[in-house]
């Protein structure tokens, strides 16, 4: 959701050699894009986990590293205790932090003017684009462009073509979500998936690597004719989004990357569920209920039926 943010910090600083410092898990995703000159991976869950005098090395590492690279400027979308403590340890000259309410250290920044306070009821998108108001950046697109290596275009380009999808009405469900309490249920996809097969719609049924057990309980409450693609890489998957007609999601991470791609998303929430999260794209549905599964099939393929295809 900061990737329309980082993208307009590129074209605010269009010759600038940029630096992206990014937790491990978002690596794959700023590599999509053009936005950078340099990624710095931590990962956060080692030093979260990891024995104390390890981690603690570590963030010296850390420390050692930024300094050592002398930036001049220093943007915080985040202000974290731990960020805002990296950026003024940094030596930058220059600190812009985002101005948090909360589990921030912001004072010091020095930066003039501050950010808008954290307006909590904002979309987090929006959050960080604030965050950008005082270097004059205002307006921004909320898509990007993203760019995939060829060699992974490439995979799922035969992947297409070995299961002869070709330019068929194809329409992605994601069922996984990262807490079970986000998931619409295996037998309310299954019927989906049953009534979009008989709408003659090829369907995929994608997987991350925590539904990789899940495979044979989808055999056996699937109808026959789904496909699933369980083995992508993130670019892939980013790729293969690109060629649906609509992905229908939890409200998980895969779900943004279509949004921000500018895939058609049915999105499944429950009546109670934050707006802070949803992705900021006129290509989305969204579908509730009182409870994710009182939510019915039917109610989510008709929603289908009012998507333009073309």
């Amino acid at each position: 959701m900061s990737l329309p943010a980082l993208s307009a910090i590129r074209k605010r600083f269009p010759d600038a050699h940029i630096t992206a410092l990014a937790g491990k898990g978002s690596v794959q995703i700023i590599e999509l894009t053009d936005f950078f000159d340099e990624i710095i991976a931590v990962d956060r869950v080692a030093l979260r986990d990891s024995g104390k005098l390890w981690s603690i090395a570590q963030i010296f590492k850390i420390v050692s590293n930024i300094r050592r690279k002398q930036f001049d400027f220093i943007i915080d979308l985040h202000s974290l205790y731990e960020t805002n403590l990296l950026g003024f340890f940094s030596g930058a000259k220059q600190r812009l932090f985002a101005n948090r309410e909360s589990r921030s250290l912001d004072f010091l920044a020095n930066f003039e003017p501050k950010p808008p306070r954290e307006d909590k009821t904002k979309n987090a998108t929006d959050f960080y684009l604030d965050v950008l108001q005082p270097l004059g950046i205002e307006n921004t697109e909320r898509f990007v462009h993203i760019h995939p290596p060829k060699s992974e275009v490439k995979i799922v380009e035969n992947l297409w073509r070995e299961n002869k999808l070709g330019e068929s009405r194809i329409v992605g469900l994601y069922p996984g979500a990262g807490n079970p309490s986000r998931r619409w249920s295996l037998d309310k996809f299954a019927e989906l998936a049953r009534l979009l097969i008989n709408d003659e719609c090829k369907v995929i049924v994608f997987l991350g690597p925590e539904e990789k057990d899940w495979q044979q309980e989808i055999k056996e409450k699937f109808p026959d004719g789904i496909f699933i693609f369980d083995k992508l890489t993130i670019p892939q998957l980013a790729e293969a989004f690109t060629r649906l007609q609509i992905l229908i999601s939890n409200d998980t991470g895969p779900m943004h990357l279509a949004a921000i791609i500018g895939t058609h998303v049915i999105l499944l929430l429950h009546e109670n569920a934050s707006t802070i999260y949803i992705p900021l794209t006129k290509k989305l549905n969204i579908v509730r209920g009182e409870t994710l599964n009182k939510i019915s099939a039917e109610e989510v393929f008709q929603t289908t039926r009012n998507v333009d295809f073309h």
